[in-house]
């Protein structure tokens, strides 16, 4: 069951179709993919041996399909890790993944110089990545379901992220679950990479490659609004995975537009709270091209979700839910000692099947915690109402406990969104000595406006009880958000002005 079949039997029925293009520009057919792909298998099979580690470390590009690939028809690990991190943290990930070779890019490759020096690195694109490509191609490994494909790292936002073990078992668990819950993808159909490569639209990859879809890479290797738009006008039948802030700057530029891409499909949208208000605005501008997931690294987008159909309803405790699980997976909500609590009570999200992961890497005391009883635990807190859709409440980690009260962030922060001068809210705990914690929220104001504490106050008691309003108010340009545009709450007392 190794992953790197999905680019064998889609080269073998689409041979001659277009694979990978940069822009609109055509890079690789099926066919091509698959040859280069297998000549560097062969490479990195003389640099170690299956199961061995490859790190890849590079802004989105087209060179990543054919590195991912041949990393697993070598029967290696693919290690990615965001281009926007720091050097030290990828320093981290590479002493914990012990990488027989770095591949990064030019610009990165410059900042990990020092890694070089104990772990040979080549740099994509340049002459030695050119090098990799004269010899024979390879047959590809034999691999087991339960061997690792991909470490995930997590990010973090203390201490080392840790490197989730998905498995070839994994992978195809999460690939067979968007195919039959959220796309009907076809040979013409295609995913632009927006997003990082390096974790949600990398992982994407896989059921489109399996279809004979088109990767498209945007040239610049970052998320611009702009060209994601004109991407959808060039390519055929486009899908996209987009965080909710994403998302909200490609409505902006549509609106200021008056149009839509005649040729956007479908924006699966995730990795962070997507707020009831800015989902209205969103199917009243593209209509219902979306489909929702809650997933986490460990469960490789894959726990529960909302289909298109689901986003036809005007019921705002659907829309404002994280659906229903996903095919192939078992969801529950528990209390503290794992006991299945009843709709409507909030406790802690907890999942099993084939899609969550094998442990952590190097990490078995957190294994033991992440898996204990045989099910995921994700820290989420959440609650099922009668139709078994499951509402996300907020991180176990993040409810703020005053005066002995549970306060859900989210809930705050939904409320504030709906004041029409609000563009963006965090809300956090902040200690108190008399309460325990005091609920303060940074806001953002939508450009040229001006708000004051009086104003949201009122706003806040016309929607939600007096005990859950914040205490203090904050106001910031922009909130501060980590490499994979999740909003970092722990650094935001140090980010008020």
């Amino acid at each position: 069951m190794n992953v790197y079949s999905l680019l064998d039997q889609a080269a073998i029925r689409h041979a001659q179709a277009g694979a990978v293009y940069c822009d609109e520009t055509l890079v690789a057919t099926f066919d091509e993919l698959r040859h280069r792909s297998l000549q560097l298998a062969s490479r990195f099979g003389r640099m170690g041996k299956p199961g061995d580690r490859v790190l890849v470390a590079a802004k989105n590009r087209p060179e990543l399909v054919e590195i991912m690939f041949a990393i697993w028809a070598a029967g290696m690990v693919a290690v990615p890790v965001n281009a926007k991190l720091h050097p030290r943290e990828i320093a981290d990930v590479v002493e914990d993944s012990s990488p027989i070779v770095i591949m990064a890019s030019t610009s990165i490759a410059q900042n990990l110089a020092p890694l070089a020096q104990r772990t040979p690195m080549i740099e994509i694109g340049s002459r030695d990545y050119t090098a990799l490509f004269t010899g024979e191609a390879s047959e590809p490994a034999e691999v087991a379901p339960e061997d690792v494909a991909w470490l995930f790292y997590t990010s973090g936002t203390t201490g080392r992220s840790k490197g989730a073990m998905l498995t070839h078992r994994n992978l195809m668990a999460m690939s067979v679950a968007h195919l039959a819950d959220f796309d009907d993808v076809g040979h013409d159909s295609s995913l632009i990479h927006s997003a990082p490569m390096s974790h949600g639209s990398g992982l994407y990859m896989l059921p489109y490659i399996a279809r004979g879809a088109r990767q498209v890479v945007p040239g610049a290797g970052v998320f611009e609004p702009a060209n994601f738009l004109r991407l959808c006008d060039v390519h055929p039948r486009v899908a996209a995975f987009l965080a909710p802030t994403m998302l909200q700057r490609v409505r902006i530029v549509c609106e200021a537009a008056g149009r839509v891409p005649a040729n956007l499909h479908l924006i699966v949208y995730g990795g962070g709270p997507m707020y009831l208000s800015e989902l209205r605005q969103s199917l009243a501008t593209f209509g219902q091209a979306f489909a929702q997931l809650y997933g986490q690294g460990e469960a490789p987008m894959t726990i529960t979700g909302l289909r298109r159909s689901d986003h036809a309803t005007e019921d705002d405790a659907i829309l404002g839910s994280v659906g229903w699980p996903r095919t192939g997976v078992e969801v529950k909500v528990v209390d503290r000692n794992g006991k299945a609590l009843p709709a409507g009570t909030i406790g802690e999200i907890v999942c099993r099947g084939d899609v969550v992961m094998a442990g952590y890497w190097n990490n078995p005391e957190a294994t033991a915690q992440a898996l204990r009883g045989g099910w995921l635990h994700t820290g989420d807190l959440g609650s099922f109402d009668e139709r078994g859709c499951l509402t996300l409440r907020d991180r176990s980690k993040d409810v703020i406990i005053s005066g002995g009260t549970n306060i859900y962030p989210r809930e705050v922060e939904e409320a504030l969104l709906a004041h029409p001068d609000v563009a963006e809210v965090a809300v956090v705990g902040e200690a108190d000595p008399e309460w325990g914690e005091n609920v303060v929220a940074y806001v953002v104001p939508v450009p040229g406006k001006k708000l004051g504490a009086d104003a949201l106050d009122a706003h806040c008691l016309s929607s939600i009880a007096r005990f859950k309003r914040p205490k203090s108010y904050r106001f910031l340009r922009e909130l501060p958000k980590n490499s994979n545009g999740k909003v970092l709450k722990r650094a935001l007392l140090s980010e008020a002005d």
